[in-house]
């Protein structure tokens, strides 16, 4: 099984650099998202997952994307501003990041390394593709964009339980 690089350096929505080892021994849900996607309401699922979870060990990390169809044109700040306003989202966000392509960023090589899609598909089809991480850092389970975050917590409650 594949662990997720905790030490690849990421930048976060604020713009400041580091990485991800500040999540080491957490449950983590990684989502790429964006503001103007059918699927954007599902902020609000993510983010009443993290409030049920957060305690207990489980962190949302949401990546920001425009690689499908430009549905996330903003710039950080903005991204941050509507995601605040719009679904108080509490969770980490990121910086806006690439999930296909020569540019795609370590994290999500590893993740679609470790958790193919349908039928072995390495791609990201679209914005909120979810992945499951353990406490330990292996990458258990990749999630549909259509899946939605309330669907996921058998899947974190059981993970939250290896302690």
């Amino acid at each position: 099984m594949s662990k997720l690089p905790y030490d690849t350096p990421v930048r976060d929505i604020q713009g400041e650099d580091g990485n991800l080892e500040r999540f080491q021994g957490k449950v983590l849900l990684v989502v790429n998202t964006a503001s103007e996607c059918g699927f954007t309401s599902q902020y609000a699922g993510l983010e009443a997952i993290y409030q049920r979870y957060r305690g207990d060990g489980l962190e949302i990390l949401g990546f920001p994307c425009s690689q499908f169809g430009n549905q996330e044109p903003g710039s950080d700040s903005q991204i941050q501003e509507f995601c605040t306003r719009s679904y108080q989202v509490s969770f980490p966000m990121f910086s806006k990041i690439q999930v296909n392509g020569d540019e795609t960023h370590p994290v999500y090589q590893a993740l679609k390394s470790a958790a193919p899609g349908l039928l072995g598909s390495k791609k990201i089809k679209w914005n909120f593709t979810k992945f499951l991480v353990g406490r330990d850092g292996t990458i258990v389970r990749r999630f549909a964009p259509i899946t939605k975050p309330e669907a996921l917590a058998a899947h974190i409650e059981h993970l939250l339980e290896d302690k």
